[in-house]
């Protein structure tokens, strides 16, 4: 398992209290989440897992400003973002989190190159002089500066998901939210996937990965299991017993 040291010395990154998130449908309210509180603490590498409908997609969108609780509070680098307006949150967003999907969400039409640029104009964060360079910088250290003129299309899966991941460390956030960021990808190329996200951990980052997979032990810090949209005590132990083998009627 990969772990740091004294984490408890360090301060919360991300802060949820006693969140819940309701739904209306034509069908009647439907709730999501049931009173979740959660504490991730910086340079923690945390995965979120459960099945599908568990309220996994839920908690993420709270947690980078996509939706907002019901009830609760959610806390992001002391910023109560539940509180933000659509404008303001648009700019806490581009420069606090970054964001990796499972379908990677390249735009098709721009470079690989030019997909790591953009968040860095959008957010303005650095002087246009130097963005091109802080890219390719980008694309060495995941790995694949070597396709930075190609477009999307031309790379294979794994290289997709690292220029994803580049883009999401365009303006240096201090999280990194991954969404099921291995399901698409065969075993060896999701394995360098999260263990470049562990070296992210070991040089500052903090990222939150949501899976439905269980076999990640070996490089999370901590894991939080959703069920029924609630943050489920006990449920470790049972994991435990599946992926050792000590499966009890």
């Amino acid at each position: 398992m990969f772990m740091h040291g004294n984490r408890q010395e360090n301060e919360s990154l991300l802060e949820i209290h006693q969140v819940s998130k309701t739904y209306q449908t034509p069908s009647g309210s439907f709730t999501a989440l049931r009173d979740i509180s959660l504490h991730v603490q910086r340079n923690e590498f945390v995965a979120i897992v459960g099945k599908s409908g568990s309220g996994k997609s839920t908690l993420i969108n709270l947690i980078t400003g996509i939706d907002r609780p019901s009830t609760g509070e959610v806390i992001v680098a002391d910023t109560p973002i539940h509180t933000l307006s659509e404008n303001q949150l648009a700019l806490w967003r581009g420069r606090n989190v970054g964001i990796v999907f499972q379908f990677f969400q390249l735009l098709p039409t721009l470079t690989v190159l030019e997909n790591i640029m953009l968040p860095m104009d959008l957010g303005n964060r650095y002087p246009a002089g130097i963005r091109h360079t802080r890219a390719m910088t980008l694309l060495e250290r995941v790995g694949i500066a070597e396709q930075a003129h190609k477009l999307p299309a031309m790379l294979s899966g794994g290289q997709q998901q690292r220029a994803a991941i580049a883009r999401a460390l365009a303006n240096d956030p201090p999280l990194i939210v991954a969404d099921e960021p291995t399901g698409n990808l065969d075993t060896h190329t999701a394995d360098a996937v999260l263990n470049l996200f562990t070296e992210l951990v070991a040089q500052g980052k903090t990222v939150v990965l949501v899976t439905h997979e269980h076999n990640i032990g070996r490089y999370i810090s901590r894991q939080v299991t959703l069920v029924d949209g609630r943050i489920a005590d006990g449920v470790q132990a049972e994991v435990d017993q599946l992926e050792s083998g000590e499966v009890r009627p």
